[in-house]
């Protein structure tokens, strides 16, 4: 298969995630333009023939494989397909609902990109009016979008789901389910290939798996291009702060990479208890070891949910003199209350900035926030699609810390540099 030319791939978005989709779409279109052109240009050197003559070679073999027979003149620019795949989601009266491929799929490889944790209005047919779906509707539709592409002949189906579905769900203690591994199984006896998904809470979940692949993508190197915006990497006052036990890795690594002390707060939790929001969390007491006065403190975790412990953290980070605080986290929930909880703790001067992903659709109600910055992944997601479907390895993409500590090291020889550009994270640039 071509590198250059994408045959045989395929996008659906799930029902409320066509923004994000779009978004993914248009980058592999401009990848394999960009692509293109590069080759083009090389090969006419290498081998003393026109762009042009090129072009036409590249239109044959697309018509020698074509399904059909090309009726049309043949085109004078090379043309990059659509990729999307319409479809249609209808929810019935009573709840049930379903997923209609609206394009052929039969050989295609496709993709299904689908934020499952979308709390948004949705609109699908059946309904006059938006309506705010729960993860678990979510995975019905995606349960039948992944039958109904089976029986229209997809030769594979690949889910990119930023956030998996019951991910803290992966480990039990009494007579309770292990609801990680089950959906997984459920993929998995669905005849899903891979998932591509960020950060998941626990790696264990993927020994569930038979034959699923499962990729866990990153992103630190986007969130870190964000926080380069806001402080000087280079500012000797800076500090990282692990919120928990649990994030002393992902905290360790930051700290490392930045060149900067690692502190961490330990946490005494009631575990008869549950976290409902800031005002009502299950934590007995609360102790740092490490210095924060007159410190610029960096607390990343891998998700946000309701918010109240990593409130009632920051909130004890500025008590012990914390100067600055900004939080970086890939899977921003923000359930409940959680805007409410944190626009009122950024009034009361409790933190400064707030880096989440758009791995999680959210509406201006977040994205309008002055303390809230959102950091853009469909790139990386695109260009992770991108080679899979041309077999090309992604490890550069997986394992990020050399691109990292490249941005990390100019940034703090120069505070003035440029940001890099995004496609920096991929060491062949495609």
């Amino acid at each position: 298969m071509s590198i250059i030319k994408p045959q045989k791939l395929g996008v659906i978005s799930g029902p409320g995630s066509e923004y994000f989709t779009g978004k993914v779409v248009k980058h592999l279109r401009r990848l394999y333009l960009e692509r293109y052109y590069k080759l083009s240009s090389a090969l006419a050197k290498r081998h003393g023939i026109s762009e042009e003559e090129i072009l036409k070679t590249v239109t044959l073999t697309d018509d020698l494989s074509n399904k059909r027979i090309p009726r049309s003149k043949a085109p004078t620019t090379f043309q990059c397909p659509d990729f999307t795949i319409k479809t249609k989601y209808v929810r019935f009266a009573n709840g049930e609902v379903k997923a209609e491929i609206l394009d052929p799929v039969r050989g295609l490889r496709v993709f299904i990109i689908h934020d499952l944790s979308n709390n948004e209005p949705v609109r699908v047919s059946g309904s006059d009016e938006p309506l705010r779906l729960t993860v678990n509707d979510h995975l019905v539709f995606l349960l039948t979008t992944i039958n109904a592409l089976t029986l229209a002949g997809a030769d594979s189906v690949t889910l990119v789901i930023p956030t998996y579905p019951y991910s803290r769900q992966h480990k039990k203690s009494t007579r309770e389910a292990l609801t990680a591994s089950m959906f997984g199984r459920i993929f998995e006896m669905l005849k899903v290939e891979r998932i591509i998904t960020l950060d998941i809470h626990s790696r264990e979940i993927e020994n569930s798996f038979g034959h699923l692949h499962l990729e866990n993508l990153h992103a630190s190197y986007q969130t870190l291009i964000a926080l380069r915006k806001l402080v000087d990497f280079s500012d000797p006052d800076l500090v990282v702060v692990a919120p928990d036990t649990g994030a002393i890795s992902r905290n360790k690594f930051y700290a490392q990479a930045l060149h900067r002390p690692l502190a961490m707060l330990y946490k005494e939790r009631d575990y008869s208890v549950v976290s409902k929001d800031a005002r009502n969390s299950n934590i007995k007491s609360i102790n740092l070891l490490g210095d924060v006065k007159g410190k610029t403190v960096l607390i990343a975790d891998d998700m946000l949910a309701t918010g109240g412990t990593m409130i009632v953290a920051m909130r004890e980070l500025t008590n012990l003199g914390a100067e600055k605080i900004i939080c970086m986290v890939s899977l921003p929930f923000f359930n409940g209350t959680a805007v409410d909880d944190f626009d009122q703790a950024y009034k009361e001067g409790i933190f400064y900035r707030i880096i989440g992903t758009n791995a999680v659709t959210h509406g201006r109600d977040l994205l309008d926030k002055e303390w809230y910055i959102q950091a853009d992944i469909t790139e990386l997601f695109a260009r992770v699609i991108s080679r899979l479907h041309h077999g090309r390895s992604i490890s550069p993409l997986l394992d990020n810390r050399r691109f990292i500590q490249i941005l990390i090291d100019n940034s703090q020889a120069n505070p003035k540099a440029p940001l890099p550009d995004a496609a920096a994270s991929d060491p062949d640039q495609d």
